[in-house]
């Protein structure tokens, strides 16, 4: 029994050891560029309406729509998850989910801190948001495609250029967060297709073609 439990653990870390050289495939393409056309709609919607103004207000409805946008984006794994996953790929899920998770949720606590203690400060919650967010997907790295790493640069950059342009902007601008988010999962939507779904189509493609010519 000891050697044979001796096996089990050396071929978990083994299994483990592969699932690490694998990139994830959870995240697809549609429902990531969704994500990033709610916020694009909210800031528009907000921006013809004029509401809200006030910092508290901004701040709750933005969070609603990052949840809304959170649910689409992830709709994929959790529908895979729940539906045709393996016990092993629901593991690598929630391996994955638990380095993104604890950036976003650190965004949330400083968010809280900073409408609860002074809301004049409102006005740095998008840059800080866009770091927040750059950190999570620099944490999910390793285990998604490489140029994931262009799309946690772009959020730090645009983090950096709010907090930057944040005290002289006086105003509480919805493309600040909307927009940033908008083109940044609309670029991360193509990372994901560029990198994952196109050469899995062509691949399958080029798999498909000697049985046409088989039938032929």
């Amino acid at each position: 029994m000891t050697d044979y439990s001796r096996a089990l653990e050396q071929i978990a870390e083994i299994h483990e050891h592969l699932a690490k050289t694998e990139v994830y495939r959870g995240w697809r393409s549609l429902p990531v560029a969704c994500s990033g056309l709610v916020g694009l709609l909210a800031a528009l919607w907000q921006a013809v309406t004029g509401a809200p103004a006030d910092a508290r207000t901004f701040t709750l409805y933005w969070i609603a729509v990052g949840i809304v946008a959170l649910v689409i984006g992830c709709s994929e794994i959790v529908w895979h998850y729940l539906v045709y996953a393996t016990p092993g790929e629901r593991r690598r899920s929630r391996q994955v989910i638990g380095q993104f998770v604890p950036a976003l949720v650190a965004g949330a606590m400083a968010t809280g801190a900073v409408v609860r203690f002074n809301p004049a400060f409102a006005g740095l919650l998008p840059g800080l948001w866009a770091l927040f967010f750059g950190v999570a997907v620099f944490a999910a790295r390793p285990f998604v495609p490489r140029a994931s790493g262009w799309v946690g640069l772009y959020y730090w950059t645009a983090g950096l250029v709010l907090l930057w342009r944040a005290p002289d902007a006086g105003v509480l601008s919805p493309w600040a967060v909307g927009g940033t988010f908008g083109v940044g999962q609309l670029f991360a939507s193509a990372a994901l297709y560029w990198s994952i779904e196109r050469p899995d189509r062509k691949r399958a493609r080029l798999e498909r073609a000697p049985e046409d010519r088989g039938e032929d």
